[in-house]
């Protein structure tokens, strides 16, 4: 042990029940994708466009906002008590990275190892002025280099219009009928690289960044401490949000339709596609989280505080929805692919949800933290005597 651990710090219901949103939109969108089996076959139904216009996007950027939250109040904590968290925040994403590692062999749609390696780059941004980091923000939203990878790919040029590495993934088979050890195998490293590939070539590598930064000066200027500050900004800014949301759903097909279809694939419009698609997702998450901190702060207060202690518990129901869920739809267990309706499996995802906000609601009776939460806590400051049973 190289310092005394600190006390649990005192916790703030709002970012968790954020939290607790992120995790289940994150969850249901797997459900609907069947942990990504889906994508063999995808149907254009009505489901379909349900769960990608409103979900898929959106939570997974609901939690990247809340990681670079996240990161800001760990640093400042620190360095309230006097201390520079930096180095012990490297160690931090290592150990998350691991974790990450570890969860990627069942399900390679991991975003923890994503989430990690980002993550140690917005140290230099902590204590850097508030006009760079918005700045910095605006510059990895708008990613202006896909722009010019839609300029390029619009002329015509054979190597800016050649299919994307992601669009090549034959570990989809391999779940569907694979045993154990083939699913363990793919995902060690081929699947990996698919997945990173995706994220470099959809613009997405580059929005968490963005996204980062805006939760780290959310944080600082206590947008989640006092909410009720900023009630006229909230307001505004939801208007605007919901307003552009609605702009770039409607004008997405007509802006990329100007685009050449040729040479094949039409790259120009598959990458303009990815970032219209992008800053949708973001102005929609956008729009979700004023509206749950608009109803926390009002008529729903009581009801969402309901959703808190699952927030607290994250890392666990995130890498547990894995566990469990992963051999019923895969073809080394269950194989429920073949025979779940798409209907049947996000009924079951919601009744899976009631009974993780029970467990966090019991949990954390007894506990100070959830069981993951605890161990890379512990890891973090290197000892055991991090408070895991709560007294009497």
């Amino acid at each position: 042990m190289d310092h005394a651990t600190p006390a649990a710090p005192a916790r703030n219901a709002l970012i968790d029940t954020l939290r607790a949103f992120a995790l289940i939109g994150v969850f249901m969108v797997h459900m609907f994708e069947q942990f990504e089996i889906y994508w063999v076959s995808p149907q254009e139904n009505l489901t379909h466009a349900l769960i990608t216009t409103l979900m898929m996007g959106k939570a997974f950027s609901l939690l990247a906002l809340c990681f670079g939250l996240s990161f800001f109040l760990l640093m400042d904590r620190a360095a309230q008590r006097g201390e520079d968290f930096s180095r012990r925040f490297i160690w931090r994403m290592l150990l998350l990275a691991l974790i990450g590692m570890a969860h990627g062999l069942i399900y390679r749609g991991d975003i923890l190892v994503v989430l990690a390696l980002l993550g140690i780059p917005l140290i230099p941004f902590y204590r850097a002025p508030t006009k760079v980091l918005a700045g910095a923000a605006a510059l990895f939203l708008l990613q202006p280099w896909m722009w010019v990878q839609i300029a390029v790919a619009a002329s015509g040029a054979p190597w800016a219009n050649t299919s994307p590495h992601h669009w090549t993934d034959p570990a989809l088979a391999i779940y569907q009928t694979g045993d154990l050890a083939a699913v363990l195998k793919t995902n060690l490293f081929e699947s990996q690289l698919t997945k990173w590939w995706f994220f470099i070539e959809t613009g997405r590598l580059s929005q968490v960044l963005g996204l980062f930064l805006i939760g780290l000066m959310l944080g600082r200027n206590g947008f989640f401490d006092t909410p009720q500050r900023f009630v006229v900004q909230r307001r505004v800014a939801l208007a605007v949000l919901s307003a552009a949301a609605l702009a770039l759903h409607l004008a997405k097909p007509h802006l990329t339709a100007l685009l050449p279809e040729t040479p094949a694939p039409g790259m120009a419009r598959v990458a303009a596609g990815n970032l219209l698609g992008g800053w949708f997702d973001v102005t929609v998450m956008g729009t979700y989280v004023l509206l749950i901190v608009e109803a926390y702060q009002g008529f729903a207060g009581q009801a969402l505080r309901l959703l808190a202690p699952m927030g607290r518990m994250t890392l666990t129901f995130y890498v547990t929805q894995s566990l469990i869920w992963v051999p019923v739809f895969y073809g080394f267990g269950l194989g429920a692919w073949k025979t779940l309706p798409q209907s049947t499996a996000l009924w079951l995802g919601v009744g899976y949800l009631v009974i993780q906000v029970t467990i966090a609601q019991l949990w954390f009776r007894r506990f100070v933290y959830g069981p993951l939460e605890w161990a890379w806590r512990a890891a973090t400051y290197r000892t055991w005597s991090v408070p895991f049973v709560r007294r009497a």
